[in-house]
């Protein structure tokens, strides 16, 4: 779960049209879960009931976030992470053996830019858990960690269990584990028989079918600018059985003599990244995977990050990099395509 140290996910604002259709009825489930919020849209006939599918979706999220959260004690990951024995296997369930093969995919695909074991690096930039900092750590602070910061450090072994190879390394799947939620409920939400729905925890989205008006849904990109309100829309995607996700780097840094250090951390060298990316979405067919690549694109810059976005079959993406006087520039991949 390593959105970096509670990244702020870019806002999203969802349009819909004003058409009501006679035919069909939309259904809105909202709740709490990962220290967020969630929303699920489902469109269904006039007459087709959704009784008892709001517990469903309950009952999932609390059996993923039981497996993958760190606030508790007494989950998996927390579990794992004060396993200090290094060579022997930890059994583990399959959501957390699943995100961690995701994880390990986008490890390897972005050259290790998004890495899940970032955590204690982005604790003592004073982002983490332990609370604010607001000053630059010594170098010496910083190069007594990165032995272990990195997610090779850690073995991922079928059919279930995971190896640690430092005894001290730890997990943190928060820029994950929110999309895994999203694709979970998404899968439950179509072995029900849905075909219409949209899936949104936190800002990450899975949306399948149309919306009652059989129109493609639309995701409202916030505009990733600090002085921008949460509902002030840059950007508008249309996505049809896809997912969506954001990563931003424009609400929570600190300055220190001028010097802007932000919350999204680059685990190779243990610093804040400088490359001026304000923000970054993309599009994917699983939200696990779209939610991971976002976190890695951000550390990763324009330049390699839209390279790895273009060499990727079912991926689109939109980079978006601070300019002169605050200005926004774009950088899309091939397909991607949005409206104002």
């Amino acid at each position: 779960m390593i959105k970096y140290a509670k990244v702020l996910v870019i806002g999203i604002a969802l349009s819909f049209a004003p058409a009501i259709s006679e035919a069909k009825q939309e259904h809105v489930i909202q709740g709490r879960t990962m220290g967020t919020t969630y929303t699920v849209k489902v469109v269904t006939g006039y007459f087709q009931s959704i009784s008892g599918v709001k517990e469903k979706i309950g009952n999932r999220l609390e059996e993923i976030n039981r497996s993958m959260s760190t606030y508790q004690k007494d989950s998996e990951i927390s579990r794992f992470n004060r396993f200090n024995k290094v060579g022997l296997k930890f059994k583990i369930s399959n959501d957390f053996f699943q995100v961690m093969k995701a994880g390990q995919k986008i490890y390897r695909l972005s050259g290790g830019a998004w890495d899940g074991t970032v955590n204690p690096l982005v604790d003592v930039w004073g982002f983490g858990s332990r609370g604010r900092r607001d000053k630059v750590p010594p170098n010496s602070e910083i190069a007594a960690l990165l032995p272990d910061i990195g997610f090779a450090n850690i073995d991922v072994v079928n059919p279930g269990f995971l190896v640690k190879k430092r005894a001290a390394v730890t997990v943190d799947l928060s820029s994950i584990a929110k999309g895994y939620g999203v694709d979970e409920v998404a899968a439950l939400l179509r072995n029900l028989g849905y075909k219409d729905y949209l899936v949104e925890i936190g800002g990450e989205i899975f949306a399948a079918g149309h919306r009652k008006d059989d129109t493609r849904w639309r995701i409202g990109i916030n505009r990733p600018r600090a002085d921008a309100a949460f509902d002030e829309v840059y950007k508008v995607v249309e996505i049809h059985n896809q997912a969506f996700a954001t990563s931003g780097d424009y609400r929570n840094f600190f300055e220190v003599d001028g010097i802007r250090y932000s919350h999204v951390i680059d685990p190779r060298s243990g610093y804040p990244i400088s490359n001026g990316v304000a923000g970054v979405s993309i599009v994917a067919d699983t939200c696990t995977f779209a939610d991971g690549l976002a976190t890695a694109i951000m550390v990763m810059g324009p330049e390699s990050g839209l390279e790895l976005i273009n060499r990727l079959e079912s991926v689109e993406g939109l980079i978006m990099v601070e300019g002169p006087g605050g200005s926004l520039v774009d950088y899309p991949s091939k397909g991607f395509i949005s409206g104002n």
